[in-house]
C-alpha cells in the first residue's frame, strides 16, 4: 500500500494533484481545500495517501495531514459514501467543522456537501455520531460541556417552578441530545404533564 508520497508538485487540475516522485508521476485525487494549500509547481510536498483498489482499477487519494486522511477513511466507511463524496465533504468543511455538525446532529449543515441529500446526511450523522470523539477530543468535549450546561439549566428552571429534584430528573430522562436549554425545558414540561 502507498502510505504517502514525498516528491514535487508537477501540476494541479480541478480535482487532482500530479506528484512526481523520482521520475514517476502519480495522479492523486484531493479535496478543493487541500489543492488550494499545495505549494507552487516544482516545490517539494509530502502527501499522505489512501489507495483504493477496485475491479475496474486503482485510485489514489491524497491529504496534507493525517487528520484529513483519518476523516476521509471514516466517511467512506459510511454505507453509500464513496471517495468522491468524502472528498467533496472535505472540500466544503474542515474536519473540525464537519465533526461539529455531526455532533450537533445538524442534517441541514451536513447536506451542504455536494451529492448529499437529507437522508444521506442523516445516515452520515447516525453512523458517525460518537465515533469522532477520538479525532476531535476538544470539539467533542466542548459539545458535551455545552449539552451538560443546558441540562443543568433546564433542571434549575424546573426546581424554581416548584418541582422536586426527583420529578425534574424523571422529566428530563431520555431527552434528545440535540435539544438546547429551552428545548429541554419544553420536553420536560410535556413529560410532567403526561406523567401527572
Amino acid at each position: 500500500m502507498i502510505a504517502f508520497l514525498n516528491g514535487t508538485v508537477a501540476a494541479v487540475s480541478e480535482d487532482t494533484a500530479f506528484i512526481e516522485v523520482n521520475g514517476v508521476g502519480f495522479a492523486v485525487g484531493m479535496s478543493a481545500q487541500a489543492l488550494s494549500r499545495l505549494p507552487e509547481k516544482g516545490a517539494r510536498v509530502l502527501v499522505h495517501t489512501y489507495l483504493q483498489v477496485r475491479d475496474d482499477g486503482m485510485s489514489l487519494y491524497g491529504f496534507l495531514n493525517q487528520q484529513e486522511k483519518a476523516f476521509f477513511e471514516r466517511l467512506i466507511g459510511v454505507s453509500g459514501i464513496g471517495p468522491k463524496v468524502a472528498l467533496a465533504a472535505l472540500s466544503v468543511f474542515s474536519p473540525a467543522e464537519l465533526a461539529n455538525a455531526i455532533a450537533a446532529q445538524d442534517a441541514a449543515q451536513v447536506s451542504r456537501i455536494p451529492g448529499v441529500g437529507k437522508k444521506t446526511a442523516q445516515r452520515i450523522i447516525l453512523e458517525l455520531q460518537g465515533s469522532l470523539d477520538d479525532m476531535m477530543p476538544g470539539q467533542a468535549s466542548a459539545f458535551a460541556a455545552r449539552a451538560s450546561q443546558d441540562l443543568s439549566g433546564a433542571r434549575e428552571a424546573l426546581l424554581s417552578m416548584g418541582f422536586t429534584s426527583a420529578e425534574a430528573e424523571l422529566a428530563l430522562k431520555d431527552a434528545p441530545d440535540s435539544a438546547d436549554e429551552s428545548g429541554l425545558l419544553q420536553y420536560a414540561l410535556k413529560r410532567l404533564g403526561s406523567l401527572s
